[in-house]
């Protein structure tokens, strides 16, 4: 089953999407502009399709992966402004 919300970024919202795979959880953070992913999605591809995209790792729910820091991002991310160690909650409020 996958959870959605609705998350108020400052002044705007992204959508947060998690669901359960067979062992993990796969977690996704979406803004108008880019989106944040956990581990299960592939880094490579999102560079590959110029996506702005932040990974996250080592999160179970929306509530961590809150809370955590970029591990890595895409070069179109980091033309925005998305580092790595950055607060996510930063890293949304460039994306949504």
């Amino acid at each position: 089953m996958f959870r959605i919300k609705k998350i108020k970024v400052g002044r705007r919202y992204v959508e947060a999407l998690s669901t359960r795979l067979l062992t993990k959880n796969l977690v996704l953070l979406k803004g108008r502009k880019g989106y944040v992913m956990c581990g299960y999605l592939n880094m490579a591809s999102a560079e590959k399709f110029n996506d702005a995209a932040a990974m996250v790792t080592g999160v179970a729910t929306i509530a961590d992966a809150l809370k955590a820091q970029v591990r890595a991002c895409t070069t179109a991310a980091r033309t925005m402004g998305i580092y790595e160690g950055q607060a996510v909650r930063e890293a949304l409020m460039i994306f949504a």
